[in-house]
């Protein structure tokens, strides 16, 4: 850790191929943000990406990266985490990477608590493979292969962390910087799993989840009087289907994170000089 850490430190060398305007030049640029203001360098951090646009977020950040394979991400960071608990650990994707294809290891790695974060650039579409529906499209939202919309209501991310029994639960607007960044660095220091469903707009592909859009229409909890370690308040804003919430929906901080619930606290990834004894072995009976 350290206080002397720009977030510049985090920037690679690799310049991002993303379409000029796309939200996740916003999403990227608050990580980094939350990284140094939480005291966190290049040389302790971890990031784990999915496939997607979002994807090679983990190149163009200067940390320690694993671009892994198509909805897998949260599965190899929890591993990284529980490896080596002495790494900041944070899994980057996008809405088709973890709601679809990763949904299954979405809701086990919510339910886990592992203490890491995930950081979600929602687009609601498929914009690396060029414009698709995506789980949190809306119903009739028109694409090239599905002309008269999904027909289906969309995946609420949210709800499906709140019943999988998630401790930190947010959401944030990757153009609405400053408010961004200081989520993301909530969801970085909060003591478990630490969820954020950022919307990130597709300027190319999705002409209706827009900045104008989002500017709009979401209302940022925190300048109400919501409660996020109130259960039934965060159901309620979660569950509401008119409106569009942005900050902390819901945080228990009574929960205790996987780690401290199965005495994980040594860097496992320090083996002692020398195989096991009878390792050889061991190998020899498969290869």
């Amino acid at each position: 850790m350290s206080s002397d850490v720009r977030f510049t430190d985090f920037k690679s060398d690799k310049q991002p191929t993303w379409c000029p305007g796309c939200g996740d030049f916003g999403t990227m640029n608050g990580m980094m943000k939350a990284l140094a203001n939480t005291g966190n360098d290049p040389d302790n951090t971890f990031v784990v990406a999915g496939i997607g646009c979002s994807g090679k977020i983990g190149t163009y950040m200067h940390s320690y990266a694993l671009h892994g394979v198509h909805g897998r991400a949260l599965p190899l960071a929890a591993g990284v985490k529980m490896a080596n608990p002495e790494l900041e650990v944070m899994a980057a994707g996008g809405d088709g990477d973890g709601y679809s294809i990763g949904v299954g290891h979405f809701i086990h790695a919510v339910r886990r608590n592992v203490d890491m974060s995930y950081i979600v650039m929602d687009n609601r579409i498929y914009g690396l493979t060029k414009g698709q529906a995506s789980p949190t499209s809306r119903e009739d939202f028109e694409t090239s292969t599905t002309p008269e919309g999904p027909k289906q209501p969309p995946v609420n991310p949210l709800a499906l962390a709140l019943s999988a029994g998630a401790t930190f639960i947010a959401q944030s607007f990757s153009s609405d910087a400053m408010r961004h960044t200081e989520i993301v660095q909530e969801a970085v220091e909060h003591d478990g799993f630490g969820f954020v469903n950022v919307f990130s707009p597709c300027v190319t592909f999705n002409d209706v989840d827009t900045y104008d859009y989002f500017r709009d229409e979401l209302v940022d909890v925190g300048e109400t009087d919501h409660d996020p370690t109130d259960l039934e308040a965060a159901q309620d804003v979660i569950l509401d289907p008119e409106k569009e919430y942005q900050g902390v929906l819901y945080q228990n901080e009574q929960a205790n994170a996987y780690g401290a619930e199965h005495g994980l606290s040594e860097n496992m990834a320090e083996i002692p000089d020398g195989a096991p004894e009878d390792a050889t072995d061991l190998v020899r009976e498969f290869y």
